[in-house]
């Protein structure tokens, strides 16, 4: 056996017969009611794809760091309030990475290790702030957080050259860091439901940006750059 789903089936417990299911490839657990989930699982050393999503853990232990085969890990949509450092420790880990809906107060500066990984999910938490180092990942194509509590950006954001959507939706920006100019490949920013009150002019370095959504942000004073922006192709919604 090397795929299970297990999906919507209630379940409290995961049975211990699988404990040696030694090529076990792709888990998917989704939507159950699980609290814990057993130690044997971080010793399925061939797992791919785990999906634990929509249940009710508290917590992620250090072990998931056995897990160095995976490339998609879903957590979303349970009750976690902090990451293991160990997370950053799966460098396989390339294809989706979901921490959404949780109730996570920061990322991991660890998390910054996973340099391979093209997509990171983690809306609807708690952050105040993201790691200094996250200008690391540079695999990153979208990155999404919207409805955190996030007021600023690291400089580092700027290294993330391959990164095509960035999703700040619902934070408390104010200012985006100059840095922003480095995002080669962006096509869209959503910075709609912020704080902003000045946009900084190195979006206009920005060569890909075909959508730019400033709307419900009170306090913004449109620049008059932003017609250069539209002439070139970009939709700027306000």
């Amino acid at each position: 056996m090397v795929r299970l789903d297990l999906d919507r089936n209630s379940l409290t417990t995961l049975p211990d017969r699988l404990a040696g299911a030694s090529k076990l490839e792709h888990l998917s657990v989704y939507a159950n009611e699980l609290e814990t989930v057993p130690a044997w699982l971080w010793d399925l050393r061939e797992l791919r794809v785990l999906n634990l999503a929509d249940n009710r853990l508290s917590s992620i232990p250090p072990e998931i760091g056995r897990l160095n085969r995976l490339h998609t890990l879903d957590i979303g949509h349970n009750a976690l309030t902090r990451l293991p450092d160990e997370l950053g420790e799966l460098t396989e880990l390339t294809d989706y990475l979901y921490l959404a809906d949780n109730r996570l107060t920061e990322l991991p500066e660890s998390l910054c290790g996973l340099d391979r990984l093209r997509y990171l999910g983690a809306t609807d938490n708690a952050f105040t702030e993201l790691p200094s180092g996250l200008g690391r990942m540079r695999a990153l194509r979208e990155l999404r957080l919207q409805h955190n509590k996030i007021s600023t950006l690291p400089e580092s954001i700027g290294e993330l050259d391959a990164l095509r959507e960035l999703h700040l939706r619902g934070n408390r920006i104010s200012r985006l860091p100059d840095a922003v100019a480095g995002l080669a490949d962006l096509r869209l920013l959503d910075l709609r439901d912020n704080g902003l009150t000045e946009l900084s002019s190195a979006l206009l370095e920005l060569p890909r940006l075909d959508k730019l959504d400033l709307r419900w942000n009170k306090q913004l004073r449109t620049p008059s750059w932003l017609g250069e922006l539209e002439e070139r192709g970009c939709v700027v919604l306000r």
